[in-house]
């Protein structure tokens, strides 16, 4: 099996331990993105429905660098720090996928990183 590591500088930059994305066997594998903007890497928005936006704004930007779309995305994994935004994160979520969403699991941040209310993975088609 052959893998591509996906990066582009139009989505949050990882931390050097985990690339943005891997294309491998038909698929590409979104690492779990956060709400950073691309330019200062710092956290955007304050509210739930921010973060969970600009998550899928990387994404987005990451799955065209692998050349797919959010459209051929097959399944998300959501980790909030706060149970009590799931309604607030499916809020902004049905504005991105408001019929036919793909296939999703939700679980809570294990550890606290400053002002990060989200953080979102994907595997999508290639």
């Amino acid at each position: 099996m052959t893998r591509h590591i996906i990066f582009t500088p139009d989505a949050a930059k990882p931390p050097a331990t985990y690339s943005q994305a891997v294309k491998a066997a038909g698929l590409v594998f979104v690492s779990g993105t956060g709400p950073a903007d691309p330019a200062t890497g710092q956290i955007v928005g304050t509210t739930i429905q921010d973060q969970t936006r600009q998550c899928l704004t990387n994404i987005t930007m990451i799955l065209r660098a692998a050349g797919t779309s959010l459209d051929r995305a097959a399944s998300f994994t959501i980790i909030l720090a706060d149970e009590d935004d799931f309604a607030g994160m499916n809020e902004e979520w049905l504005r991105w996928f408001p019929t036919d969403p793909p296939a999703r699991q939700a679980a809570k941040l294990p550890v606290r990183v400053a002002g990060l209310k989200v953080s979102i993975a994907c595997i999508a088609e290639a």
